[in-house]
């Protein structure tokens, strides 16, 4: 039997649109209440962006995804940026 790394998925993640474009975001830790929250950025097409860095909380991951989309544009977590579509 294999051990599985239970995951819990937080309540702030959810499918942001903007510019013809939809991305899914994804935060996420370890079951463990001392893990970190991951933030990760997935495309209509399935291509993934993850941060290397962690989170504190859930509130500050969605803040970065939020920013990086405001400053740099939804357009940069596509995997081909010449097909935006949702």
């Amino acid at each position: 039997m294999e051990n599985e790394y239970e995951l819990v998925h937080s309540p702030l993640s959810g499918k942001i649109s903007g510019d013809s474009v939809t991305v899914e975001v994804f935060i996420y830790r370890g079951k463990d209440a001392e893990d970190e929250w991951s933030l990760e950025i997935v495309d209509h097409e399935g291509g993934s962006t993850v941060w290397d860095d962690t989170f504190k909380t859930d509130k500050a991951a969605f803040d970065e995804a939020m920013l990086t989309i405001e400053t740099e544009g939804i357009v940069t977590f596509l995997r081909d940026p010449k097909h935006s579509l949702n």
